[in-house]
C-alpha cells in the first residue's frame, strides 16, 4: 500500500498560473512518455508556455488545486456544467488518489450545477483513471498541435440523480 498523504482542496487562484504550468509540464514530460514519444509531449506542454493564455484558460473554468503539504500538487477544471477540460498531478504526488479525489470533485460540482453526464477529452496516459472511476469509451480522436498529432479518447460518465431534458425525446432547453 502506499504512503498515506493529507490533501486539500482550494480554488484556484490566478497567482497559481506558474506552478500549475509547471506541474502540467512535468505530468507529461514524465507521466506520458509511455504512450506518446518526444515530440508529441514538447508539443503538448508548450501549451503552457504562454503563460497569460494558460492562467486565462484555468480562470474561464471552474478550477481546483489539490495542495499536499502545503504545495499544489495538482488541478482539474470544469468548463460549463459537465466537461472535464484538465486534469494533471504532478509525478511525485501521482499514484497516491490525487487525481481521482480532483475528478470525485469535479463530479460532486457537475452534479450540484444539473449536469447529466461528464465528459471529458482523456489522453492514453489517464484513460485508465478515468475508466477505474466509471468514464466509458465514446470515440478515439487526433489532435493537432503545431503539425504534431496526438491521440486522445473522448469519454462520458453519466451522473445519478440528474436527467438533462434536453438530451432526452421531446425535451426541450
Amino acid at each position: 500500500m502506499g504512503q498515506q498523504f493529507s490533501a486539500g482542496l482550494r480554488p484556484f487562484l490566478p497567482s497559481d498560473g506558474p506552478v500549475l504550468a509547471e506541474i502540467f509540464r512535468e505530468a507529461i514530460h514524465v507521466l506520458a512518455g509511455d504512450d506518446y514519444d518526444d515530440a508529441q509531449r514538447d508539443a503538448w506542454a508548450s501549451t503552457a508556455d504562454d503563460e497569460e493564455a494558460f492562467v486565462s484558460r484555468l480562470a474561464g473554468n471552474l478550477t481546483l488545486v489539490a495542495v499536499v503539504g502545503g504545495s499544489p500538487a495538482g488541478f482539474a477544471s470544469l468548463r460549463g456544467k459537465d466537461h472535464i477540460d484538465m486534469l494533471f498531478v504532478h509525478p511525485s504526488a501521482a499514484g497516491q488518489g490525487i487525481g481521482a479525489m480532483l475528478l470525485g470533485a469535479l463530479e460532486k460540482l457537475a452534479t450540484a450545477r444539473g449536469a447529466a453526464a461528464l465528459t471529458a477529452d482523456v489522453s492514453d496516459v489517464a484513460s485508465h483513471l478515468f475508466g477505474k472511476l466509471g468514464f466509458e469509451p465514446q470515440r478515439r480522436e487526433t489532435v493537432d498541435i503545431d503539425g504534431v498529432w496526438l491521440g486522445r479518447t473522448m469519454m462520458r460518465k453519466q451522473l445519478a440523480g440528474n436527467t438533462d431534458k434536453s438530451t432526452t425525446p421531446g425535451g426541450r432547453q
